[in-house]
Formats: C-alpha cells, structure tokens, sequence
C-alpha cells in the first residue's frame, strides 16, 4: 500500500480522533484543518500529522490547502443548529465547498462522512445528510460515502451522554423510547474508512452503511446504563405528545440536550439493510460488550459521584 497525503476536515472531532492515529500507522502524511491550530495542538501528537488553521467555509482556502493531496476526508457534522452553525450550511453548504476545492486543487478523492438513512424522515439533520450525499453523487469525484448509525466509542454522546443525565435526577423521562438503532463501534468507523482508503478498488463511487451487531430501542440503551452503573433510577418512557413538549422546552437549555429535530431524527429507526462492516471484512464490535469498559472508573470516584448525586435536593 503506498502512503498517501490526505487532507481532513473533522479530525479533531469524536471520529476524527480515533481515525487519526489509525491513517498514521499505515503511514499516510495527515493534514488536519482546524479553525484554531493552537487549540488542537495535542492532535499534532503522532507521525506525520499536523494541524493547519483554515476557514473550511472558503473554497479559495481549501484549495490550497488541498493541493498536491491524494484524498480529502470530510468528517463534519452537527446533531443541533446553533447560530451561523445550520445544518444547511455545514453538512450542504460545506460539502459544495469541499467538492468545488477539491476540483479546482486536482484531487479526485473524496471520502464523506454521511448518516444512516440519510434523506429519509423528517428531520433537517437526516434531510440535510441526504442533500449533501446527492451533491456528492453528483460530481466528477472518485467518491465514498459512509452513513454510519450511532456511533459509541469513550467519550461519546450516546452512553456518555445518557450517563451523565442519569447522574443528576432520580428519574429520567424518555422521549421516543421504542426507536430502534443498531450502535457502531467508533474503532470499526475508523476501520472501515482506513481500509477504504487504504484500497480504492473496494470503494470509489460506493456508500457503506455501517452498524453494529445488535439491535437496541433507546430504552434499553438508557437502562442497560443505568444498571450497568448500579444506579437506582426511574427511566419513564413519555408518548410522542409529551416528547415533542420536552423538545421543545429542552431546545433552550444549555448545551441543547434535546432538541425538536432530534425528536423527528428519533423517528427515523437507524437500522440498516446492507452490511457495510461485513463488505469490508470487519467483525463488529457490540455495545453490550463494551459497555462496562465505557463507564468504568476507579470505586472511590463512583462513590463520590453517587454520593454528590444523593445530597441534591
């Protein structure tokens, strides 16, 4: 396999951070974008990676950045809209940029971050995806898509998340509990896309949908949670009327934890058909199987923490 320059936009994100280290040992010279290269000064931590601040919304600054790369990945996304931040702009608009940089820069390789049933339901986030996939589609480029379901890993926003609202309330009201998803391990995205790369032959001008082994509603997830930490806490699943009120309330706090498009997104089961892990060789990993090593921490810290947790009013 010869080493390739490859340009990535994302790479300090959640699946960035594990894909990097994986590009690096096949010994690919990685530039990662950042809009702030001295806030991303740890992920210049391995061989031949080094971080460049770009405005990634400029196809002049792209472009020049881009020259001379073998491929260019795009892992940017959001879940919510804040500000300037819209889906519109920075999965669509975003993605003509970087199809427009990579054509005016001579680089033919593009690997897409996308989402499972991107373009279906009724969400912007899942529409938006879809938009995106379509200008892809639509280009001259030698193109991969990779619409992954919700990705676990350290440091997610699924059981990391759900950990820590666990945390703070006896009871936790669940909106859409019976909609399904099927995790991904973040090690199998990372996989997945670094043997695409790796071996065009396997990939140009075809999508991966990737999924885990089993199949979960997210009550199941919120709870095996809870009971994984030994937590004695109500989950209280809420019908769809009394969801879309949480949402809408929920939007306005801090940190957005839900949000009315996460609502429809959750209406939308992020199952798939086609086993993109299985098309590449790899075995997935279960979350069932990783969750005691996602919420281990030493005995003393989670005492403390339930200890804080008992004290609140």
């Amino acid at each position: 396999m010869k080493p390739q320059r490859i340009v990535i936009l994302g790479g300090t994100g959640f699946v960035g951070r594990t894909l990097v280290p994986r590009l690096a040992a096949d010994g690919h010279a990685l530039l990662l974008l950042s809009r702030n290269r001295q806030a991303q000064r740890h992920a210049t931590v391995g061989r031949n990676v080094t971080v460049a601040t770009a405005d990634i919304h400029d196809v002049m600054s792209l472009r020049k950045h881009f020259a001379g790369a073998d491929a260019v990945i795009n892992l940017v996304g959001i879940l919510n809209e804040q500000g300037k931040q819209t889906f519109e702009r920075v999965h669509v608009g975003l993605t003509r940029t970087v199809i427009d940089a990579c054509q005016r820069a001579s680089v033919h390789r593009l690997h897409q971050m996308s989402s499972l049933k991107a373009g279906l339901g009724e969400s912007k986030y899942l529409k938006s995806r879809g938009t995106a996939e379509g200008l892809v589609k639509g280009s001259t480029l030698d193109w991969t898509i990779y619409e992954p379901s919700t990705i676990f890993g350290p440091g997610d926003g699924l059981v990391t998340r759900f950990d820590a609202l666990l945390r703070l309330a006896p009871a936790m009201p669940l909106p859409r509990p019976k909609a399904k998803m099927a995790p991904v391990y973040v090690g199998d995205v990372a996989e997945a896309i670094a043997r695409c790369v790796a071996d065009p032959s396997l990939s140009v001008l075809k999508t991966f949908e990737l999924y885990g082994p089993e199949v979960w509603t997210l009550v199941d997830i919120v709870r095996g949670i809870r009971d994984a930490r030994g937590r004695r806490r109500l989950v209280l699943p809420m019908p769809d009327a009394l969801g879309r009120l949480q949402a809408a309330v929920a939007q306005f706090v801090p940190g957005k934890p839900f949000t009315p498009d996460n609502f429809l997104s959750l209406r939308t089961d992020s199952v798939g058909t086609v086993d993109g892990l299985a098309r590449l060789g790899i075995v997935p990993q279960s979350l069932s199987a990783w969750l005691p090593r996602l919420l281990s921490q030493p005995v003393r810290q989670r005492r403390l923490d339930e200890a804080r947790s008992r004290r609140r009013p």
